[in-house]
């Protein structure tokens, strides 16, 4: 086997059996931390795309999807005033 090829597998195996070792319960914290980051994004992404004809833009970074993330959709109202009202 090509040695890069067994270096990729390798790095790909350790951090699964990692994972696959872990209890359930970070698992699932981690999970859901993703989901709500995830659904972070997509209600940014479509505040930009209906803000649009109003001139609003709140770029997608990693802070604007912690802060929506972690506040939920006042997060999200919030990051609109501040763009609004500050900027």
């Amino acid at each position: 086997m090509d040695p890069v090829l067994v270096i990729l597998l390798l790095g790909l195996a350790i951090p699964l059996l990692l994972v696959v070792g872990m209890p359930a319960s970070p698992i699932k914290w981690i999970g859901r931390a993703l989901m709500r980051v995830v659904i972070a994004v997509v209600l940014l992404f479509f505040v930009n795309l209906f803000g649009a004809q109003f001139g609003l833009h709140i770029p997608i970074n990693g802070f604007t999807a912690a802060a929506s993330a972690v506040l939920g959709v006042p997060g999200v109202l919030s990051l609109i005033a501040i763009h609004v009202w500050i900027l």
